[in-house]
Order: structure tokens, then C-alpha cells, then sequence
């Protein structure tokens, strides 16, 4: 009897805990590696400089398939995203990426939508069209005229999506606008990183986060 008694209370305790609510990390719900990377990552949060650290792997954004550390919230409706980058070291690869994401699932070849700093400066906003196809270099991307960026906003309208960069202390300026009709009204929306080295974690700070719900 005393058994069974035991067993409904450690029954009771896993569903609890299954059920608790997960801590958020700043502005967003969750953190995780997409598409497997080799090399686990981690997103965290200092609450008294209101900075985000992203640390990930992954061979790369891009053809069918995707692997990258991923910080997002589920969202809805229009919004305005804007943050300022900044990656920590030399890198590996000049290829490696940061920014913000808006994907229709965590599924690793999921149509997507981002707008990414690269180690050396290229600044792009890219996509996949429909989950499991492969991104097309130039169809696929609209590249930015600016280099040395600091700040990118990506701002949603309907199935609009908008990419802006800023030098440091520089208003922004345009880069481009993409419509995605395969991506739903509600999306998984956030902060990403991506080695573009299966073999090496790299670093970036995030700070001057705003997430607008317009």
C-alpha cells in the first residue's frame, strides 16, 4: 500500500514539474539548437546590462536545411524587431552569422525569414521559401549597401517583411522587403546564431533589444 501511495506522489511531482512553466530568458520563452549542430549552444540573459550572449554552432543557414542556436517567443500580428550586434573574437569563419529570425517551425529545413550580420561585415536579409527547398544565391537575398553594422530591425506587415541596418550612431536605412506567404500569422520569432564551422562555437552580444508589437 505504502508503495502504491509512493508511486501517485512521484506521479504527481512529474506532472507538476512537466507542467511548470519554463523561465524566460529577457523578452523571449525559450532557447535551442536547431538542425542538431555538433556542438551544443546556449542563449543567456544579464538582467542588470540587458544583455543577450548567444553562443552556437552549426554548419551553416542555408540549402535545404538549417543548424544554428535559437532564442524565440511564439508571435502573432505585425511587429518591429530591432537590436545591435556585435560578435566577440576574430571568428573562425568570416561566413559566421547573427540577427534575428522568423521561422514557421523548428524544423531544420523550415521556410524562414532573416536578417543576418555576417563575421566580415556582409549584411543580408535572407530566406527559404517553402519548408525543404533549397535557398538560392541571388533569388533568395537582398544584400545591404552598408557594411560595419551595428544595429538591424526587421519589421513585419502583414506578409511583409522589412530589413533595416544602422551604423553606430547612424540612422537607418533600408536595405530591403521580402513578401512571405508561406509564413503564418503565427510565427516562432527571435534571436539567432550560426558558426558556419561545425566544429567551433562562436560568441556575440545583443544589446538595446526592442520588441514591438505594432
Amino acid at each position: 500500500m505504502l508503495g502504491k501511495i509512493f508511486s501517485y506522489i512521484l506521479l504527481a511531482a512529474s506532472l507538476l514539474f512537466s507542467f511548470a512553466p519554463a523561465k524566460k530568458i529577457g523578452d523571449f520563452d525559450l532557447s535551442a539548437d536547431i538542425g542538431t549542430p555538433k556542438l551544443p549552444g546556449i542563449s543567456e540573459y544579464d538582467k542588470d546590462t540587458k544583455t543577450y550572449t548567444l553562443k552556437g554552432a552549426g554548419y551553416n543557414i542555408w540549402f535545404e536545411r538549417d543548424e544554428f542556436q535559437f532564442l524565440y517567443k511564439e508571435m502573432d500580428g505585425d511587429f518591429t524587431f530591432t537590436a545591435d550586434f556585435e560578435f566577440e573574437g576574430k571568428g573562425a569563419d568570416p561566413h559566421r552569422k547573427v540577427g534575428w529570425m522568423i521561422r514557421e517551425s523548428l524544423y531544420d529545413n523550415a521556410s524562414h525569414i532573416s536578417a543576418v550580420l555576417h563575421g566580415d561585415g556582409l549584411t543580408v536579409m535572407q530566406w527559404r521559401v517553402n519548408k525543404g527547398e533549397k535557398m538560392r544565391d541571388p533569388e533568395d537575398e537582398i544584400f545591404s549597401k552598408e557594411k560595419n553594422i551595428q544595429t538591424i530591425q526587421l519589421q513585419r506587415k502583414g506578409k511583409e517583411y522589412t530589413m533595416k541596418v544602422a551604423q553606430k550612431g547612424t540612422p537607418l536605412k533600408l536595405v530591403g522587403s521580402q513578401t512571405m506567404e508561406n509564413l503564418p500569422d503565427k510565427i516562432i520569432a527571435g534571436l539567432f546564431i550560426c558558426s558556419h564551422n561545425p566544429e567551433v562555437l562562436e560568441t556575440a552580444k545583443v544589446t538595446n533589444v526592442s520588441l514591438i508589437q505594432n
